[in-house]
């Protein structure tokens, strides 16, 4: 089953402590999926839709540019021993560009295309926070004065989503599988988004882009900005006994249980609270929100609810997921710190609560079962469609990080992203081929704009492609080009599905289990 990379985590704050810069990983963006199990996201699902935006962030930036980082010559070496033998295996395995982005989308020789199913996560939204709430209060400083209401899509998410609509159109369009212009039949293409506005305008922006003169539907089954059950990471299956397994698993992933978790994170606490400055914020000084400490997260599962969380880690999710947002949108990497100018990796760290928070919440073998189940069946369904050739389903991070955890993904890394899981924008991408041998093969990617790409708005083209890793499924054995069974994809989607039936009814079943 699956567990926290708590070891990688750490890891990665001795490196942060000790690093006196931290240089966007230029060896290339694809890397093979290797090691342990984790691969999830935080939840935004059930935020609200408000209108207010964020005030700006350059009004109370004036002051002198403070930095946060150290030096230590060992961690250095190593972090490039690292990029070295990423570069070397990236090089081995896909078609790298003059950027150092690699395309694994590209089929190899003796294959051909014949659909792709895509899972998306909505590109750059608004905090889910709006005016008033509490990020308003933990901090003294101004948050940036968003183009979008609180959770909606901004307008870089929009241009960026476009540019991947088209660099997906060229690369279908030279795999064979789409015509330039492409005019599709109705059950040809599927576009199907949760009917919040930031994953309709995500799917809308990323079918202008793929097909500009097809007016594409895009399909939504629930009033507007509410959730549709089969993007809602619920828990649909539940009982005492259910709950008792579950809590469990949480509490097993790390040694110390949610303690340890957050223990792990005492350097990334440090980092945030001085990144803004919360001693000085007006949540401090009233005493509405605590300082940070290891001790009162507190996860609740509740029927037909998302899995939720209360205490520190929460509060700190909500606080670096503004952040982060706030650097993908700024042209200034200082003032998206609040005048702090933090190194890559700093602001991994800042990201890290981000993945912790999700991982937490729905990568447990049971409540990924549970919450997933239903895009799960999806999924599966879109893969079996007859005569289609695309699917894009539009959701959050919390759907492919359960999706994935149900799946049994292995671990990956992603090289240039900050957000370690389910980036900002990623796709969850599965191509069915065909051999020469006339077998049905999948190839399964994570395919993601770097953080330069994100900021900097790159054009993207199949020489200048998004980055891309190869996912790998625990368990499963690929040929000799690197692609699996379609049979055996199919059944490890079907065991998922059928892991929803088997979870506990009563404390009995617990037991016999035990």
């Amino acid at each position: 089953m699956r567990r926290m990379r708590g070891k990688a985590l750490a890891v990665r704050v001795a490196m942060a402590l000790t690093a006196a810069a931290f240089a966007v990983c230029g060896t290339g963006c694809g890397g093979k999926a290797q090691g342990g199990a984790a691969a999830s996201a935080g939840t935004e699902a059930a935020a609200s839709s408000g209108t207010g935006n964020e005030a700006s962030a350059q009004t109370d930036t004036a002051a002198a540019v403070r930095t946060v980082s150290g030096t230590d010559s060992e961690a250095a070496a190593e972090e490039s021993s690292t990029a070295e033998a990423t570069k070397a295996k990236t090089e081995a395995a896909g078609t790298e560009n003059s950027g150092g982005n690699v395309n694994y989308l590209a089929s190899k020789d003796g294959y051909e295309l014949e659909q792709m199913v895509v899972l998306s996560r909505h590109n750059i939204r608004a905090p889910l926070s709006g005016k008033g709430s509490v990020l308003d209060t933990v901090t003294p400083y101004t948050w940036f004065d968003w183009t979008a209401g609180s959770s909606e899509l901004s307008v870089r998410g929009g241009v960026l989503e476009t540019e991947m609509g088209q660099y997906f159109a060229k690369l279908l369009e030279d795999e064979g599988l789409i015509s330039e212009n492409w005019q599709p039949e109705r059950d040809e293409v599927r576009f199907y988004a949760n009917s919040k506005q930031r994953t309709i305008a995500t799917a809308q922006y990323f079918s202008t882009g793929m097909l500009p003169t097809a007016n594409v539907e895009i399909e939504t089954h629930m009033v507007f900005d509410t959730m549709d059950p089969v993007f809602t990471p619920q828990s649909t299956f539940f009982s005492d006994a259910y709950v008792e397994q579950a809590m469990a698993e949480i509490e097993a992933m790390d040694e110390d249980g949610l303690k340890g978790i957050n223990d792990a994170l005492s350097e990334n606490y440090k980092l945030l609270a001085e990144v803004i400055d919360f001693e000085n914020s007006e949540a401090y000084a009233d005493g509405s929100v605590a300082a940070f400490n290891s001790e009162d997260t507190v996860v609740t599962l509740e029927q037909n609810k998302e899995p939720s969380m209360a205490g520190s880690l929460k509060i700190a999710d909500s606080i670096a997921d503004a952040l982060i947002l706030q650097y993908y949108e700024s042209d200034d990497p200082v003032a998206a710190a609040f005048g702090h100018e933090l190194t890559e990796e700093q602001w991994t760290m800042i990201a890290d609560f981000r993945s912790v928070y999700g991982e937490v919440l729905f990568t447990a073998p049971s409540v990924c079962v549970n919450v997933a189940h239903p895009l799960l069946q999806e999924l599966l369904s879109e893969m079996n469609a007859s005569g289609r050739k695309f699917s894009f389903l539009c959701g959050h991070d919390s759907n492919i990080g359960s999706v994935f955890a149900a799946l049994g993904v292995e671990d990956y890394e992603l090289p240039n992203a900050i957000e370690k899981n389910t980036p900002i924008g990623s796709k969850f991408v599965i191509e069915k081929l065909v051999g020469e041998d006339g077998q049905e093969y999948v190839s399964l990617q994570l395919v993601y704009q770097s953080v330069d790409q994100l900021r900097s708005i790159a054009m993207l083209s199949v020489d200048e492609p998004p980055c891309s890793v190869e996912l790998s499924l625990e368990g499963l054995e690929t040929n000799e080009d690197g692609y699996y069974r379609l049979e055996d994809v199919e059944e490890r989607f079907n065991d998922a599905i059928n892991a929803y039936y088997e979870l506990p009814q009563d404390r009995a079943e617990l037991s016999e289990a035990a």
